[in-house]
């Protein structure tokens, strides 16, 4: 970053820090300024790298703990500050009851936020809020009313506030683009109610944070609105069609223009898996056209903004399991006395291919096993037992593939057969499964079959050890075993 006036190192505070905007800030701050992270918690030092490698000490970040509810901690974490960011939107409470409408929370803790600046001699806030609808102001949806209104609570105290608006922020971890993500990898049709045809200018994570950083350093933004967007002016259909393009995914849009938003913010809450909470502001913002009318800082910097689809290439990664939901069932099962994890796993396959023959179609092949449907081609599910140093009290079938199954996937996919600590127990676990089938229909449907089966495999496992109880305990040999 090009710092536009002064090359003399500033004391940055973000509330918000936490979340996927305030952390790309804050990583971007904190490599010329010093950045004060403020969070209810006392957090661990700060990291960068991957996830997966634990990172290393972020430099630069100074975490402060600060519930924005209090006025004396919000005062205290930002004493020092020249510049402060304020990047939180219904922020959750931390009181066991909570009584109140997001948009009277929202304000009462940005009131905070301003009076609690002022007394610290900050001089200046930074604030991310929406874009608004250049002609319906005075019919605005609760969530840009409220947004709206923080702004202004934020500068009633005196602290000049420089209004960054912008749309849906293309970004990882982004819950407008991970809804925006469920919605096409878990539909078939891409169901399309009237307020998918209002159109918005979604802007980059990458544009979002550059311009943030810009206002913090930058003093003649001070007390000015600034409308940011990217290149492309979009509708949600046409945001829609885009993502399953980049997911590789056809996806038919079928217009319901007689679909009401309370039905539409059912509906989207129970495909993605998303809580209407965070679903509802979301539509209800959409009943609105919102499109840059000026973009006057971006033409200042320079920075028209990726495109939508470049944004979203770099989201997702160019993964198609970006995101995807995964799969946990675990069963405890009865285990015959002498018999290992090994074991388990072959009379598992060997008993569900004669537990309904006319249907199920089990194949081996080495340490392959092929679970399909007769009279179908492909299997539904591809098995391979991970070959690793013999261990008598764990087998593991790596998920490969199939119908039903997606090859790629976060974790490690696998039917894991277990000998439990207990003695005569097992476990049997499927465990981070990644289903092909829309996450809606896998629920109703090859969730509780799976379950279904390991629950008849127990009871047949629970009868073979009866048998073989009953035989040790008859040497006659006069028993006749079910």
């Amino acid at each position: 970053m090009t710092r536009p006036t002064s090359s003399v190192p500033r004391t940055i505070a973000i509330a918000g820090a936490a979340g996927f905007v305030g952390s790309a800030l804050a990583r971007l701050l904190s490599s010329t300024d010093r950045v004060l992270s403020l969070g209810r918690r006392y957090p661990e030092a700060p990291r960068v790298g991957t996830a997966g490698d634990g990172g290393a000490v972020q430099p630069g970040l100074e975490p402060r703990r600060c519930d924005l509810f209090s006025v004396r901690q919000t005062r205290a974490a930002l004493d020092g500050a020249e510049v402060a960011v304020y990047l939180v939107h219904s922020m959750s409470p931390n009181a066991r009851l909570t009584q109140g409408r997001f948009e009277d929370l929202d304000l009462l803790i940005a009131d905070n936020f301003g009076r609690a600046a002022a007394e610290a001699g900050v001089r200046r806030i930074v604030y991310l809020g929406g874009l608004l609808p250049n002609d319906q102001k005075s019919d605005l949806s609760p969530h840009l009313r409220s947004r709206l209104e923080v702004e202004s609570a934020l500068a009633a105290h005196g602290v000049p506030v420089t209004a960054v608006r912008a749309g849906l922020v293309v970004g990882p971890e982004g819950s407008s683009l991970n809804l925006l993500v469920r919605l096409v990898e878990r539909l078939p049709i891409m169901v399309c109610p009237s307020w998918t045809a209002s159109r918005t200018q979604p802007i980059s994570l990458a544009d979002v944070v550059a311009i943030l950083a810009y206002c913090c350093n930058e003093p003649s933004t001070a007390g000015r609105v600034a409308e940011v967007g990217g290149p492309d002016v979009m509708t949600y259909r046409g945001m829609m069609k885009k993502t399953a393009s980049v997911l590789g995914r056809r996806r038919p849009m079928l217009p319901v223009p007689l679909v009401s938003p309370a039905l539409s913010e059912l509906w989207v809450s129970l495909v993605t898996g998303t809580s209407r909470s965070l679903v509802r502001p979301l539509i209800e913002s959409l009943r609105h056209e919102m499109v840059v009318e000026d973009p006057w800082l971006q033409r200042e910097m320079h920075r028209p903004g990726q495109s939508f689809e470049t944004a979203l290439l770099e989201a997702v990664g160019g993964s198609r399991a970006w995101k995807r939901p995964i799969a946990r069932s675990v069963q405890r099962v009865p285990l015959p006395e002498g018999r290992d994890a090994r074991w388990l796993a072959e009379a598992y396959m060997d008993w569900l291919a004669r537990f309904a023959p006319w249907v199920i179609r089990v194949d081996k092949i080495g340490d392959r096993y092929a679970i399909g449907l007769r009279g179908l081609k492909r299997p539904l599910i591809e098995l391979r037992r991970r070959l690793e140093p013999d261990d008598a009290g764990r087998c593991p079938l790596d998920v490969e593939g199939g119908l039903l199954a997606h090859s790629t996937s976060r974790g490690d996919p696998r039917l894991e057969f277990r000998v439990a600590p207990a003695q005569g127990e097992a476990l049997c676990a499927l465990q981070d499964y990644a289903p092909r089938l829309p996450w809606w229909i896998y629920l109703c449907t090859q969730a509780p079959l799976h379950a279904g089966v390991m629950a008849a495999f127990g009871r047949w496992l629970k009868k073979q050890k009866a048998a073989e109880m009953a035989e040790a305990s008859d040497p006659t040999g006069t028993r006749v075993r079910p």
